[in-house]
């Protein structure tokens, strides 16, 4: 099965000058952990839930910062073609639970986000819940 499968289609995205109270209000009206941050469509950045736990309120910052201040700048992706079972090991790997995902490695266009949970929801042999369920234990 291909990562185009199981993804996210049609991410929302937030412009890579929002504060971190509106990421975050985004995040929770979306029911999302996480949003790519943009400058003229090119993906500047990452922010999540965690982001704004660990990064923002645990150091004091205030909310009326730029999100891009305490966003992941290196953007961990996939493309739509690849098989889930190697995007999980590439999760397993980088310790993340979602990856952004790309047309294709010519035009590099955004088209979606992965999760676990969304390759969870489609498991379809014991080794891949294996694979999930490391994955998982990874992340923190």
């Amino acid at each position: 099965m291909q990562v185009k499968n199981v993804m996210t289609t049609q991410p929302q995205y937030l412009k890579d000058n929002v504060t971190i109270r509106e990421a975050a209000l985004t995040m929770r009206n979306n029911k999302s952990g996480f949003e790519p941050l943009t400058d003229a469509n090119k993906v500047t950045g990452v922010i999540t839930d965690r982001d704004v736990t660990v990064r923002a309120v645990a150091e004091g910052k205030s909310l009326d910062d730029k999100a891009s201040s305490i966003a992941t700048e290196r953007v961990l992706y996939t493309y739509q073609d690849e098989d889930i079972e190697s995007v999980v090991q590439n999760m397993v790997e980088q310790k993340v639970q979602r990856l952004l995902v790309l047309n294709d490695r010519e035009n590099k266009d955004l088209v979606g986000v992965v999760t676990l949970g969304d390759i969870a929801n489609h498991c379809e042999t014991p080794q891949l819940a294996e694979k999930i369920v490391k994955a998982s234990r990874t992340y923190s």
